[in-house]
């Protein structure tokens, strides 16, 4: 059974929306949860999520959200947290993971933390029982392959094109797929421009996709009500996860 990890923005439009959403999330398929932290520059993601970030910002989001959140989540279903390295510095790395541990998070999926960095913060991430996703993409070396997933867990994030979330660019991954599968066991999920469309395409010699942008369009949709974009979302889901397993 191959796998789908949907990301939504934390606390947009409230706390209680994104507990209810998540749960529902999971009853749809949803096997892992990508628990996006907001933050004011988020450069590897699109305009959508992007919009969802500032929206949440503007709502007067605080870390104590993310942490209320995740405590009502995480015990339920398989919880990251996604979110830039400015939050984690200023809040201190090790308090997170504190925070993380009593809640029941497997890990945080870091974008502008580069390797040489996040490899420091390993042994740390894993006396708190959680992971750094490792990021693989189409234009990096075999060599580099190998140092990059030789101790990753949870799964390797198959960044399906260079660029930001939410693009529809399609690049062929085979060749990048077998140097992966190659030098690790770790499952290999693949991101960025993945949805009802392409999802099928997408998971070919993968174990599983994630899903973010086509979710949070609806989530920032000012013409449904609440429970509209549960069911919108909720439906994208099952479709998604119905594909990637056909």
């Amino acid at each position: 059974m191959k796998k789908l990890v949907g990301f939504i923005t934390a606390s947009y439009p409230s706390n209680n929306f994104t507990v209810d959403l998540a749960l529902s999330m999971k009853e749809a398929g949803v096997d892992t949860l990508e628990l996006g932290i907001p933050f004011s520059d988020p450069v590897a993601d699109g305009p959508v999520i992007e919009k969802a970030s500032l929206l949440a910002l503007q709502n007067g989001f605080k870390l104590n959200d993310l942490f209320e959140i995740s405590s009502q989540i995480a015990p339920k279903m398989n919880t990251l947290w996604m979110g830039y390295m400015n939050p984690y510095y200023k809040y201190g790395v090790e308090n997170f993971l504190k925070k993380g541990k009593e809640f029941g998070i497997k890990g945080s999926i870091i974008p502008d933390l580069p390797y040489e960095e996040a490899k420091e913060y390993k042994d740390l991430f894993s006396s708190y029982n959680q992971s750094i996703i490792d990021f693989v993409a189409p234009t990096t070396p075999k060599d580099r392959i190998k140092m990059l997933t030789q101790n990753s867990s949870e799964f390797i994030y198959l960044v399906a094109y260079a660029g930001i979330t939410g693009a529809n660019k399609s690049e062929d991954l085979s060749s990048i797929i077998k140097e992966i599968k190659e030098v690790t066991t770790t499952p290999v999920y693949i991101g960025f421009g993945v949805n009802t469309k392409t999802a099928k395409d997408k998971v070919q010699g993968v174990d599983g996709v994630i899903v973010g942008s086509s979710f949070v369009e609806k989530l920032i949709d000012t013409s449904l009500s609440n429970s509209e974009k549960i069911t919108h979302i909720t439906q994208i889901a099952r479709e998604i996860k119905e594909k990637i397993n056909s």
